[in-house]
């Protein structure tokens, strides 16, 4: 889990990879994960092709239900340093299914991009990086999860890989968010206004998509 000051850096030199839309190609991503992960990748890829499948046009409370649920017993949580052998390492979702392993960030991605590519608007989404207090100690630490607003005004439906059910913000007293973002824009706490670019300010994120765009999401 990452520092706020280690995220917000500035803009980098070259191009800035295009914001994500709902669209991916089936064979290159089939391809990608073939060469990086093999077999076992690829069958985990068709469950997230069937998930899609099965979830297109139902009920955004279904959707929200059966993402959350698909990624938390199909990703084992485990620090980057682990799995990647670096600090601080933000996943494609291709690449926390091929791993099968991922943290809190990895989730929250994954999470996004599967609910974007059900049709679920980007503006009713938003990664919210929080400080979350854990266990009886109430220590804090630095976490990421993903939040789904009805409206832009109602506090939203957080969706975490430490908590099965999805409830309400408020209910979530354990959490207090620092900001949050998607592939239009980026939040200060709770505020309602976006403050930057987030491919601009969010170097980790803009790596995410620039991979993503290679292993096959459009």
């Amino acid at each position: 889990m990452a520092g706020v000051g280690a995220l917000l850096l500035g803009a980098g030199i070259g191009l800035v990879p295009t914001p994500l839309t709902a669209n991916l190609d089936p064979s290159r991503l089939r391809q990608s994960m073939q060469t990086m992960y093999g077999s076992r990748g690829l069958t985990t890829l068709e469950e997230w092709f069937a998930l899609l499948e099965q979830l297109a046009g139902s009920p955004i409370d279904e959707q929200l239900r059966e993402v959350n649920r698909f990624f938390n017993r199909r990703v084992r949580w485990l620090d980057d340093i682990d799995i990647w052998g670096r600090e601080d390492y933000w996943a494609t979702p291709l690449e926390t299914l091929g791993r099968g392993e991922g943290d809190c960030e990895d989730y929250s991605i994954a999470k996004y991009i599967t609910l974007t590519q059900l049709g679920v608007p980007v503006e009713r989404l938003r990664m919210i990086y929080v400080r979350a207090r854990i266990g009886r100690s109430n220590t804090s630490q630095a976490h990421m999860v993903l939040g789904y607003y009805r409206h832009p005004s109602v506090e939203p439906l957080i969706l975490d890989n430490l908590v099965p059910s999805i409830t309400p913000a408020s209910q979530r007293t354990d959490l207090d968010p620092v900001f949050s973002f998607n592939s239009d824009g980026l939040w200060a706490g709770g505020s309602t206004q976006s403050r930057a670019d987030p491919t601009q300010r969010l170097s980790r994120w803009r790596s995410v998509l620039g991979r993503m765009q290679e292993q096959g999401f459009l």
